[in-house]
């Protein structure tokens, strides 16, 4: 399938002026949200939040295999009696059908001891535009009853967002304390990140009620290789949530734990790009066909083999789109000259041979898209990351060429020539794209790929954009406000719009609309 592509309004948005923030680290600025949510519920969530922090059994909703289904995942406390993994879904609200799943235990290192099970059921033969019912046991007991409203499939609308990292705002100061990443309750930087992050959705919503599921970049919390329940508890606990199916992808964050996989029921699961929280996972939905990769593992041979299995099993998908945390054509100052572009020179030209249209990004917590680009059709190096020396988290100060295991630092001492010779070189082999020559706000059919990365959608951190915009960036923004897109997708059209959310809560556009047509 020869790509279409999209057109694009492309505002020649001129990136904020900024003071470049030394290499890997964070800005000051974050989402305030007793500030932002004064008169919006900050009070109401914060008298809520110990409760709210100790209840690990919030339900997460998922896209099933294809628009037909629809995936549930949840904790129930593990009593004496067996877990009962059952959805009662259907049209009538006194006569539920029963899906039954699976469930297993929860490593209880990551809950405090207290021994919980997961459950995770799939609900199947979903119509468009149609309002649905649903309760889940939690060991028999059914929760509430809950609304749920499929949308139309001929115009499939997406919300897409980046790195809501619930807990980042760890260290920012709130109310004259600062915000802390303790267990439980004591995670005020979660009780804090979690409220803008359901103000996220809560203003996406309002501007587009008719939002048939989201993806996500990654990132979803915070705390790397450790217990981080309130966290997830933080996330899940948005209303919209209940209602509103989410595709996340496996951040560096969310990497190293299983707490992942519990909590989310992705549909086909592979064995390809697995870390401890799971691996790479594809569905299809409308007209496209969406591939979301776990690039914390760096096997590019396993990510090509789950491409090829997604486009073999759903082959006249009229998009493919292709989701990854690390963003390997960014332009934020803490990854996209460093660990972002680690993949690229190994995933442009697979993302090339197998027709991909766009690659949805995050990682770099500011926002750009890019020009049209593809390979250049030269022999280049490959890369990846490894963990550190206890496996706690990865080494973020080291590239490895995998044919060499030369190891190339990304930070050099001043004065150490060998070092910044090393990471000049690394990042020369990396101008492995070409960019389309294309004109116009409009491009039609083009051979090129669409490359975006989400800013934070929840405010918890920020990085700086890099001091020189990078000839392969169309357009970018960093404004320190929590910011999202709108995807548009019909058979012949795929656009995206994206906003930044106000002090004051009102979207405004920070781009303009891009667009890709296909006319053949």
């Amino acid at each position: 399938m020869k790509k279409k592509l999209v057109a694009g309004l492309i505002l020649a948005l001129s990136a904020v002026t900024v003071c470049p923030a030394a290499a890997f680290a964070s800005t000051d600025h974050y989402t305030d949200s007793s500030v932002v949510g004064k008169d919006n519920g900050w009070d109401e969530w914060s008298s809520s939040w110990e409760t709210t922090a100790a209840d690990f059994t919030k339900v997460s909703l998922t896209p099933g295999a294809d628009d037909t289904e629809l995936n549930f995942a949840w904790y129930s406390e593990k009593t004496d009696s067996q877990a009962t993994p059952v959805v009662h879904f259907g049209t009538d609200k006194d006569n539920l059908e029963t899906f039954e799943g699976t469930s297993g235990d929860v490593d209880q290192d990551l809950t405090g001891d207290k021994a919980y099970e997961y459950n995770h059921v799939t609900v199947t033969g979903l119509e468009p535009n149609t309002t649905y019912y649903y309760t889940v046991e939690k060991n028999g007991e059914q929760t509430e009853v809950t609304e749920y409203t499929t949308k139309g499939m001929d115009t499939v609308k997406i919300l897409y967002v980046g790195d809501p990292q619930v807990g980042a705002s760890k260290g920012q100061t709130q109310d004259g304390a600062e915000l802390s990443a303790e267990d439980g309750a004591a995670n005020t930087a979660a009780k804090n990140d979690g409220f803008a992050w359901s103000r996220t959705l809560d203003t996406a919503l309002a501007e587009n009620p008719d939002l048939n599921f989201v993806i996500s970049a990654g990132d979803q919390v915070n705390k790397t290789g450790k217990p981080k329940e309130e966290e997830y508890a933080s996330y899940l606990s948005a209303e919209a949530l209940t209602s509103l199916p989410v595709a996340t992808t496996i951040g560096n964050h969310d990497s190293l734990n299983a707490d992942y996989a519990y909590h989310f029921n992705n549909p086909n699961n592979t064995e390809n790009g697995k870390t401890a929280a799971g691996g790479d996972y594809y569905y299809s939905y409308g007209q496209g066909l969406f591939i979301v990769l776990n690039t914390n593992n760096y096997n590019v041979a396993e990510h090509q083999k789950t491409i090829e299995e997604a486009v073999a099993a759903y082959p006249d998908a009229a998009w493919r789109i292709v989701t990854i945390h690390q963003d390997i054509y960014g332009s934020g100052l803490d990854h996209s000259d460093t660990d972002g572009m680690i993949l690229r020179t190994q995933l442009t030209p697979v993302f090339d041979s197998n027709d991909i249209d766009v690659v949805l990004q995050g990682h770099d917590h500011t926002y750009s898209r890019s020009k049209m680009l593809y390979g250049d059709g030269q022999t280049h190096g490959k890369y990846e990351f490894r963990l550190n020396e206890d496996g706690s988290d990865y080494d973020w100060d080291h590239a490895t060429n995998v044919d060499t295991e030369e190891q190339i630092t990304l930070a050099p001492e001043d004065g150490d020539t060998d070092a910044q010779a090393a990471l000049d070189a690394f990042k020369q082999d990396n101008n492995c794209y070409t960019i389309e020559d294309v004109e116009g706000n409009t491009v039609t059919d083009p051979q090129g790929i669409l490359y975006m990365t989400a800013n934070s959608a929840s405010g918890s951190k920020y990085y700086e954009l890099v001091p020189t915009q990078q000839d392969y960036i169309a357009a970018r923004s960093q404004n320190w406000l929590p910011s999202y897109s709108v995807i548009t997708m019909t058979a012949d059209q795929f656009s995206i719009d994206t906003y930044q959310i106000t002090e004051d809560g009102k979207a405004e556009a920070i781009d303009d609309t891009f667009t890709i047509e296909k006319t053949k």
